[in-house]
Order: structure tokens, then sequence, then C-alpha cells
């Protein structure tokens, strides 16, 4: 009994010492969380001006620009796949890599060649493992991004969309990334960057002008380049592939915390439980320890008591 007894508090101690140590992460991400999501929401504005800014230009000229114009016949295209350097955030990454793996189905059903472009060691291990070829990978900054690093990332990007498929260049830009739509939901989505579709914005425009009061078949402004639309375009296309991949990084980054909160919390209340549990197994090894104790001493004092009387005899 004394042995099982010490194999209980060791493992007390053990369960202990893990959950402070899953308490603490989970504070940490409660706190980073609450940051990166100032960042989304710092971001967002910008991005939506310049979606603007390349819809108006792409509706009012008849420039034909891989930012705005759809390739005739679609050879070949670029997944963008964001995750994280970190574990320990329960399906978050999982959930991105199924989302790409689903997106490079379709395509290449669609017939298409498809470019796989990740940011986030998770990501790039679940590739490298299956033997997947990668065309270019990032890692070291998916906890806390800058806009220098979505840069960085945006560069090989914009290049393959500028050049011809013939020398190794890109029809379409897709990024996959896991949006933070509030503590407890995030969810891993795929969304075409380039070519942008004037439509759908124009949609969006329109609807979030209705909302905001606007009047239906309002004219829309008309606008003159300079120097022309083409100048216009190819010097929106990097900022544009850059603001979208940076709200992106930021959004997974706040998704990633929020993942690791809720997975550190369900481990720390996991390990409370454990501990109660072991408490009473260990509190009922004690008991019994002592019963047997008491028992072996009544036993023994009945024995010798026994003993004495026949000496006396």
């Amino acid at each position: 009994m004394g042995a099982q007894l010490r194999v209980y508090k060791r493992r007390i101690r053990s369960v202990t010492a893990t959950k402070k140590i899953t308490k603490a992460m989970e504070m940490i991400a409660a706190s980073r969380v609450v940051k990166a999501q100032r960042k989304v929401a710092a971001s967002a504005p910008y991005a939506t001006e310049l979606t603007r800014a390349v819809s108006a230009v792409g509706t009012g000229s008849n420039t034909k620009h891989p930012l705005t114009t759809e390739a005739e016949t679609a050879t070949r295209a670029a997944v963008l796949l964001l995750t994280s350097d970190r574990g320990l955030a329960g399906a978050f990454n999982s959930n991105a890599i199924k989302a790409a793996e689903q997106l490079t189905a379709r395509l290449e059903a669609e017939g298409k060649e498809v470019d796989t472009y990740i940011v986030g060691r998770r990501g790039l291990a679940h590739y490298k493992f299956r033997e997947r070829e990668v065309a270019e990978s990032w890692s070291g900054f998916t906890d806390e991004p800058t806009y220098a690093d979505a840069k960085k990332v945006a560069g090989p990007l914009i290049e393959a969309i500028e050049k011809d498929t013939a020398e190794g260049g890109v029809d379409e830009l897709h990024i996959v990334f896991t949006e933070f739509v509030s503590m407890m939901t995030q969810t891993a989505l795929g969304d075409r960057l380039l070519p942008l579709s004037l439509d759908e914005v124009a949609k969006t425009e329109t609807s979030a002008a209705t909302a905001a009061g606007a009047p239906k078949g309002e004219i829309l402004p008309l606008y003159d380049f300079e120097p022309s639309a083409e100048d216009v375009l190819d010097a929106l296309l990097p900022r544009y592939v850059e603001s979208r991949v940076y709200n992106a990084l930021l959004q997974s980054a706040a998704s990633k915390h929020a993942a690791t909160r809720r997975a550190m919390k369900s481990a720390t209340d996991n390990a409370g439980e454990l501990i109660e549990t072991l408490s009473r197994l260990a509190n009922a090894a004690r008991q019994a320890e002592i019963t047997q104790e008491i028992s072996e001493i009544v036993g023994g004092s009945a024995a010798l008591a026994d003993a004495t009387a026949g000496s006396d005899r």
C-alpha cells in the first residue's frame, strides 16, 4: 500500500506542474489574441479602400492586366497556405491544411497545375513528410507578423502572376488562411486573390452603400488616369497583394492564439479533474494503509495476550 500511495503522490505532483504550465500558456495566448485582434481591425480599412481603388481602375478602363483580367484558359495556379510555427492549438493547423488540400484537388480537377507556397513550420512539415513539392516557404514570424513579412511573402507571388505560364508563371493566385470570427470560432477558408473579381467587389460595395443609406441606382463616378490605367494598375498590384497577405497573416495569428487559449484552457480543466481523481485514489490508499496497520496492531496485541495467558497457565 505504501508504494501505491507514493505513485499517486508522484503523479499528483507531475500533473500539478503541468497544470501550472498550461494555465500560464492560456494567459499568454489570451493577452496575445487581444493585440492580434486590434491589428486585424486596424489593417482592414486600408485593404478595403485599396480593393475599391483597384475596382475603380478596373471598371473604368479596358486595360487587360493580371490584376483584373482572367486568362481565357487558365493552366497554372498558385496556392498560399498560412499555418503556424508552433502547435498546441487544437485543430487550427489541420483545418487550414485540409482546406488547402481540398482547394488544390479542385484546381487540379479543373486541369490546372498547382504551385504551393507555405507560411509556417507546421504546414511545411506536413508537406515534406508526404514528399509533396513546395515552391517556396517562410517561417519564424507567424505569431506576430509585420508588414515587412507580408512583403517578403508577396514578392514571389507577384513575380509568378506577372510571368507567362510558359516561363513558370501562374494565371491565378489563391490564399488559404484561418479567418478570426470570434474567440470561440475560427474558420479555415480559401479565397482567390488574383485576378480580382470586379463583379463581386461591385456587389459588395453596392450592399455596403445600401446598408449605409445610399440611394439605389446611384451613378458611379468616372475617373481619368494619369499617366495611364495600366501604369496605375502596375503600381496598385504589389500593394494590393501585400495588403491582402498582411491581413490574412494577422487573421491567422489571431485565430492561432484563440485556438491555443481554448486548447490550453481545456488542458488545464482536464488536469484539474485528473488531480481530483488521483487525490481520491491517494486518500483511499492512505485509508486502506491505516486500516491495515490498525488490523495488524490489534492482531498482534491479541496474539501477545493469548501467549501471556497460556504461559500463566
